[in-house]
């Protein structure tokens, strides 16, 4: 059973997934930009970014992945990426006092591999 709080943490967290937050900040580690993209050029490395946020902005949460929709895994180029949403204080110092309040919180949305984890 989730709470009001937990439903509306999932809420936020579905908005910066979607990118329909703009305050979220989203980053790929060089590991999995790097493994994905191989030693291709720029433009590489720009499609490949593309297809990281594609897979995150349609990934489908499963029952036991968490009643916050913070976290998920997929398969994308034979490489199981990750992603997770963590929450910081406006300034990214420090973590948010109540990740269900968006005036307070930042959201971070971060791709990787699993080693980066």
């Amino acid at each position: 059973m989730t709470t009001p709080i937990v439903e509306q943490i999932a809420r936020l967290n579905d908005r910066c997934r979607q990118g329909f937050d703009p305050h979220a900040r989203i980053v790929v580690t060089r590991t999995c930009l790097a493994r994905l993209a191989g030693d291709g050029d720029a433009v590489r490395g720009v499609v490949t970014q593309a297809e990281l946020l594609a897979a995150v902005r349609r990934y489908s949460f499963k029952p036991g992945d968490g009643p916050g929709r913070d976290f998920g895994a997929f398969e994308l180029h034979d490489q199981r990426v990750l992603f997770k949403i963590d929450y910081y204080d406006l300034d990214l110092e420090f973590g948010s006092e109540d990740p269900a309040d968006a005036s307070i919180t930042r959201r971070v949305l971060t791709i990787m591999l699993a080693e980066d984890y």
